[in-house]
């Protein structure tokens, strides 16, 4: 079997963590039991036998006996017919760390050791299953005496051999593994082996409640319960695939938005279901929050009782001025809303959907064909999506050249920071290691063997380990997506069955290829592995297999499906805490902002921040001004079309014009010879005889060639001179003249001469205004053509020794 079919097989086996329907639910709990049913003499012997040794005189136990007493003489002061009864009618349950305060009221001035002997006998009354206190209460306590007491009463070799099962992990994480389980003994009652899913979702949903977020996202406590088989098969392999929120039906979605009008939430149903198969869940949820909430419900809200499609212009218009802004809870417009147009090209749709789909099923859908609201120049983006393409197309170009500074910047800082770790391991806690000309004190081995330092100079205190993490996913993922062209989630879902051994027909030679999971097309590809990816890829692989004889298999949640992937070897995972788990897009944008900031790459001053897709648009521009035929472009980066490769291609000014010239070169070959015939003598004299008659007194004349001259050689009339200034004494002298001319008209009479100066003169006063405008203008330099640069956009300091000032420039 090919690695192509056993990755479709893996896809099509039916996995637990990808059935996010099935309702877990916690345990109930148990009104009554017989520990708290037991009378008050029968409790304190079971109790001072199973946790004291009245032979041995221990002070700790009389405390245990005296504690005890007092809290039951409390307790059976309360109503209730239980122990339970009573706990929870005193309200200490309530009342979180300061319960102590009720049982000592009315007694004056409470000793320090009451409070203590309190305690004390309680720890022996849960840990007894006497009582059952809540979550919050246990959270708040965190009482270790407790927990220990619990786990050597209630099941000891179920948690003896928990706690060996966990060796591998920190002592941090074991301890933190046994408290939750031992809280759900506590609290639910029973043995280990009892302990449900739901369970495990209750206490994590009060470690979120009581602001333990750290603890609750902490996995070793499940995932010890699933190796063990204390939960069922049927089980998700990972914690996180409870606490992220399941894949919702189409029904559920609807139903979200509270849509009174059933007869119109059932035809939303009905369309959403149409179009579920060729949509993803992400893009399915927001066309629904478009005609569920902004829509539909919209419309519901300002005009109660509408149910029909077919809107009046003025609801229409209403609808489309309220969408327009971005509104607060109470109605209020905030700003305006950016992608306006965009949300009525999904109420369009609907539509006309509707309206195409009611002539092959009218039965289904032609009761709710209605004129649609919106015309088609009203949700027009042309000009918006001209601006982005410009606004890509400039940060293409910009980044291009950039690329070997960021390829510098990476491959640096991943050998730095593999540098400090390193020195860091080989010296001892509280010794100081010089790195790269810093100084550094190796902190102590936390219990999560992660690697702290602390600059001498400044005092901070670093985490290395993080660091060379973060440094190397950044290369790797930089070198990945600059080789390859493809989207974060598909390098994301590369696995070590991604590689495929293509052998050439011809020549026998194996080429080793890579194939790509389908995406967002549907559909997959296999892309040559160059010899620089194929350096990248076996790191990648060396540093997941952390020398163990194949990668481990992890699961993945799809953000756009949201699903999870049947267990794969993932070749962009890491170690988190105690599970290996894969990276995921959010980390790795945290990655390549991180190197950004530390590559130091500005453009006009301003830091230059790199994203995931900005290496898409650069592979298929370079791939393209290459000479690769867009075509075979496109389907190297999986494009159903043409045009979005075309999209993605920023095409320079200097592309343009050697495209063009190699166009006419290539025409010229195909037409005919004598259009392009040598000139003749006597056509090549008439041409220069035209440049030689440009010259006149007043400047030169701009005529074009083969022209006749409209204005019979009166120059000064002519908006065709060029004025020198140089000849502006000449025409102050015409100027004169003129005027002196039109005095002597008027006095004669000559009315059709007067008309004609003065047409003269107007004409001549704006050449003189020219030519004033043109001698005070400064003199011109010629600069040359600018050219792009290897070594732009480097740091301020690199570029001043690049780039040193022009003394001619200066001023």
């Amino acid at each position: 079997m090919t690695p192509a079919a056993n990755v479709d097989v893996a896809r099509a086996v039916e996995s637990p963590e990808v059935d996010n329907t099935l309702e877990w639910e916690p345990r109930v709990g148990e009104a009554s039991w017989w520990q708290t049913r037991q009378s008050r003499e029968s409790l304190v012997e079971r109790l001072l036998g199973s946790f004291t040794d009245p032979g041995a005189g221990l002070t700790r136990d009389k405390t245990r006996r005296r504690g005890l007493g007092k809290l039951l003489d409390w307790l059976e002061g309360q109503p209730g017919e239980t122990w339970q009864d009573r706990w929870v009618a005193s309200g200490a349950d309530d009342a979180g760390f300061e319960w102590t305060d009720l049982p000592l009221q009315g007694r004056g001035t409470p000793k320090s050791h009451w409070r203590d002997e309190l305690a004390t006998g309680l720890v022996l009354l849960v840990a007894g299953q006497a009582i059952r206190p809540s979550y919050p209460w246990l959270l708040r306590q965190r009482v270790t005496v407790m927990l220990t007491e619990t786990r050597a009463a209630s099941d000891p070799d179920a948690f003896q051999r928990l706690e060996q099962l966990a060796q591998h992990a920190t002592a941090a994480a074991r301890s933190d593994a046994l408290n939750k389980l031992t809280w759900i003994v506590i609290r639910k009652g029973g043995l280990v082996s009892d302990i449900t899913v739901g369970d495990c979702i209750e206490l994590t949903t009060a470690l979120e409640e009581h602001h333990f977020r750290g603890s609750a996202g902490r996995p070793l406590f499940y995932a010890l319960l699933k190796e063990t088989g204390v939960l069922p098969a049927s089980a998700p392999l990972r914690l996180r695939a409870l606490r992220i929120e399941g894949r919702r039906s189409v029904e559920q979605i609807v139903d979200a938005y509270g849509i009174e009008c059933r007869a119109v939430r059932d035809l939303l149903v009905e369309y959403f279901t149409e179009r579920a198969p060729e949509l993803d869940h992400v893009s399915l949820c927001s066309i629904a929050r478009n005609l569920c909430r902004l829509f539909w419900r919209d419309l519901e809200i300002h005009h109660p009782g509408i149910d029909s499609l077919r809107l009046t212009p003025e609801v229409a218009k209403a609808w489309k001025e309220r969408l327009a802004f971005i509104r607060d809870a109470q109605g209020q417009p905030v700003r305006e809303r950016v992608n306006f147009r965009s949300e009525l090209v999904f109420v369009r749709a609907f539509y006309q959907d509707i309206a195409r789909w009611a002539a092959d099923d009218p039965a289904r859908w032609a009761p709710w064909v209605a004129p649609c609201p919106i015309k088609a120049n009203e949700c027009a983006t042309k000009k918006s999506r001209s601006g982005v393409k410009s606004r890509m197309d400039q940060r293409t170009r910009t980044q291009l050249p950039l690329l070997p500074a960021l390829l510098r910047a990476v491959e640096l800082r991943r050998k730095d920071a593999e540098a400090r770790i390193t020195a860091a391991r080989a010296t001892p806690a509280g010794e100081r290691f010089l790195v790269a000309g810093e100084e550094f004190e190796r902190c102590g081995s936390g219990q999560a063997r992660r690697v702290y330092v602390t600059e001498v100079a400044t005092g901070r205190r670093r985490n290395l380990t993080h660091e060379e993490e973060a440094a190397f996913w950044s290369w790797a993922t930089v070198e990945v997506l600059r080789h390859t062209g493809i989207r974060i989630e598909e390098m994301l879902e590369l696995t070590h069955h991604s590689f495929v051994a293509y052998t050439l027909p011809t020549t026998g030679e194996v080429v080793p290829m890579l194939q790509v999971a389908p995406s967002k097309t549907d559909a997959e590809r296999l892309l040559l592995v160059s010899p620089e990816l194929a350096e990248v890829l076996t790191a990648v692989i060396f540093r997941v297999r952390a020398g163990n004889a194949a990668l481990p298999l992890v699961s993945a949640y799809d953000v756009f499906e949201q699903t999870w992937s049947p267990p794969m070897p993932f070749l962009f995972q890491r170690r988190y805490g105690t599970e290996d788990r894969p990276l995921t897009r959010s980390y790795i944008r945290e990655c390549l902002v991180a190197t950004s900031q530390s590559a130091q790459i500005t453009v006009a001053g301003d830091p230059l921040e790199w994203r995931p897709h900005d290496f898409r648009r650069i592979f298929v521009t370079d791939a393209i001004r290459s000479g690769l035929p867009p075509h075979i472009a496109a389907k190297i980066c999986g494009h159903a079309a043409l045009d979005t490769t075309m999209g993605y291609a920023a095409i320079y000014p200097e592309d343009v014009v050697s495209h063009h010239r190699a166009f006419i070169a290539r025409r010229r070959t195909e037409r005919p010879s004598e259009e392009y015939r040598e000139l003749t003598a006597t056509e090549w004299d008439e041409f220069l005889a035209h440049f030689e008659l440009r010259k006149v007194a007043l400047g030169t004349c701009g005529r074009d060639y083969a022209t006749p001259c409209q204005h019979e050689n009166a120059c000064v009339r002519c908006p065709l001179l060029r004025v020198d200034p140089a000849q502006m004494p000449r025409l102050q002298e015409i100027h004169a003249n003129l005027v002196d001319r039109l005095q002597e008209a008027r006095e004669q009479g000559w009315l059709g001469e007067v008309a004609a100066i003065e047409t003269t003169m107007a004409a001549a006063t704006q050449k003189l205004e020219a030519m004033r405008e043109r001698a005070t203008q400064p003199s011109t330099v010629h600069l040359g053509m600018p050219d792009i640069r290897s070594n732009t956009g480097r740091s301020s300091a690199d570029a001043e020794r690049s780039f040193p000032p022009d003394p001619k420039l200066r001023g």
